[in-house]
């Protein structure tokens, strides 16, 4: 049984009728309200609102999950399940290509417009161009000519993707796959379908894309879309009007989302401000406690395991840290058991992959079958022995981290065991701005940094891109970093990964995976590759990320995703009427 806090208010008792088909209740007009308005405190605060951005923080996901549905989701056995797609037919033409339709299903964007095929092409050509750097470009390399479009060896337009008719997406394959893994990957964030018109239209002075940073811009095809961004104030999030809701029918505007409003004051203050409103009752749902606060709440909250690894990512163009040796030695000192004391939420990282990211089937876990590979407790001695032989005593360099209280007390925890091994370590909490041209808007400078590659070690949620292990550690390999190719450059060069690490021995294992159809096989090399890479640590994985919350017991319906973040299409807060004039202030900003 979920443990929940009570919260012991006096209510007043409305005179609300339910009508047989709806949660919603009636107003002092006689007419049916819109919903619930739930004040919660979500998450930390997001910048960037584009689904194919969200690889390096946690709370980008939780925000986007509510905001964006892809073709199938995964349930919480781990079985893929149909999400927009309605149907599909595989086909198998003369010349043995293989291809399949699928036909999705009737919901429309928030601003009214189809959810089309088309919508789908745009997306994943995006994520495809040879000049676009993304790692969840890999997710798609079964689809024919996928991989040298990113390579630079073909045109996006010879993708073997398209609209065949308004609502149904042909999808080719450079040969017979295995649909299951591929409908799998079909549940990442980086895949959901994105309008091409909205992306092309909004951009500022630089010519730079805005559009996932305005209330005004975005559009998602989701249970719920941004009406106010007001960046260090308000996240308000509103129930779609057509969600699934069938234009030809007088549906209840709650048949498939229940609530009207998720409500996020930032201005409320620090993360023990938040937590002091919910035990107050002034909100109803807390999703990131105080560090202060954990352990006293570590058996009230409910817990749920995330697809993420807290990472440190190495510049390893940066001459201090050239040699491996320097790398595992400083993973070697770390005490990550001491991290996850620190955090209370969180498991030590043991490997790369954490523990939902599937095996050689769906249910299967990776990091089970694989094993420990790092230590979860710290090992000076090896450290400093591992630095000797490098020839390195110590040296001077900055740790970036983003601007949250977690990621910064780990870094002063590892920069002070670092300090012990004789480096100078400057923590850097790098925080966003307001855009030059446009200052409602802000700029995500660590995601900026991150993308540079001009760092020298970069701390970030490395989010899985999907259940599927080859997503995770493909990035690592040249030819499948996603980052695309330098034009500039003679034979046009592919961008390794952001770290800088090129190794042909690694190069070989993705590549052979990449090659090998068989599952369980494929899962066996994908463990030796896991093992390759740590061997070589351009990057260290910290903690695996957990997630946790709180709420009060006047809300019911909350369920989590597979990814480990809220679905809350069918939550409901109890005689919500009576909230209504508390939260009427916070609502004036319009019912967009």
């Amino acid at each position: 049984m979920k443990k929940v806090l009570s919260l012991v208010l006096a209510m007043i008792t409305a005179g609300s009728v339910l009508a047989g088909c709806t949660t919603l209740e009636k107003d002092e007009t006689g007419n049916y309200d819109k919903g619930a308005i739930i004040d919660m405190y979500l998450t930390t605060e997001v910048h960037d609102f584009d689904p194919q951005n969200s690889i390096t923080d946690d709370a980008m996901l939780k925000a986007y999950s509510l905001m964006y549905e892809g073709l199938t989701t995964i349930d919480e056995n781990g079985k893929w399940q149909k999400a927009l797609m309605k149907s599909y037919k595989v086909e198998k033409d003369a010349e043995g290509e293989f291809s399949i339709l699928i036909t999705l299903n009737n919901t429309r964007w928030s601003d009214g417009r189809t959810v089309q095929a088309a919508d789908f092409v745009y997306s994943w050509k995006r994520l495809l161009e040879a000049d676009a750097a993304n790692e969840a470009s890999s997710l798609l390399y079964d689809v024919k000519n996928a991989r040298a479009v990113k390579t630079g060896d073909a045109t996006v337009d010879d993708l073997g993707i398209a609209a065949v008719d308004t609502y149904v997406l042909q999808v080719e394959f450079e040969q017979k796959v295995d649909l299951d893994l591929f409908f799998e990957n079909c549940s990442s964030i980086a895949l959901v379908p994105l309008r091409e018109d909205v992306i092309t239209r909004y951009k500022d002075a630089n010519d730079e894309e805005i559009w996932a940073q305005k209330s005004t811009s975005i559009v998602t095809n989701g249970p719920f879309c941004p009406k106010e961004i007001l960046y260090g104030s308000t996240l308000r999030l509103e129930r779609s009007s057509y969600y699934y809701l069938d234009a030809e029918k007088e549906e209840p505007l709650d048949k498939f989302v229940i609530p009207y409003r998720l409500l996020t004051s930032y201005s409320t203050g620090t993360a023990e401000d938040q937590l002091a409103a919910l035990t107050s009752g002034s909100i109803f749902y807390n999703g990131e406690l105080p560090l202060s606060a954990r352990a006293q709440y570590a058996n009230d909250v409910t817990l749920t395991d995330m697809m993420g690894t807290h990472t440190y990512v190495f510049n390893t163009n940066n001459a201090l840290f050239a040699k491996p040796e320097v790398r595992k030695a400083l993973s070697m000192a770390i005490d990550r058991n001491q991290i996850v004391s620190i955090v209370t939420y969180a498991k030590p990282a043991t490997g790369y992959v954490p523990y939902k990211v599937f095996d050689s089937k769906s249910g299967t876990s990776f990091r089970e079958v694989g094993g420990n590979i790092l230590s979860s407790t710290a090992d000076v001695a090896g450290a400093k022995s591992l630095l000797s032989s490098a020839g390195v005593n110590g040296g001077s360099f900055t740790l970036s981290v983003r601007n949250n209280e977690v990621d910064l007390a780990i870094a002063d925890y590892v920069a002070g065991v670092w300090g012990d091994l004789g480096f100078n370590v400057t923590v850097e909490a790098v925080k966003s701005t307001a855009n030059s041209s446009d200052t409602t808007i802000y700029v995500d400078n660590f995601q900026a940094l991150y993308d540079s590659g001009e760092f020298d070690v970069i701390a970030i949620d490395m989010m899985m891109l999907s259940t599927d292990a080859f997503s995770a550690l493909s990035q690592f390999a040249v030819s499948f970093s996603g980052n695309g190719v330098d034009m500039d450059s003679e034979n046009y060069d592919l961008y390794g990964h952001v770290s800088g690490y090129a190794n042909e021995e690694y190069n070989a294992l993705i590549e052979s995976a990449y090659a090998e159809k068989d599952r369980a096989a494929r899962a066996a090399i994908l463990h030796q590759a896991e093992a390759k890479l740590l061997e070589d640590m351009p990057v260290i994985p910290v903690i695996f990320l957990q997630d946790a919350y709180l709420y009060l017991d006047e809300l019911s319906g909350i369920e989590s995703t597979y990814y480990g973040t809220r679905d809350f299409k069918d939550t409901q807060l109890k005689d919500y009427m009576t909230y209504k004039a508390r939260t009427a202030s916070a609502s004036e900003g319009g019912e967009g």
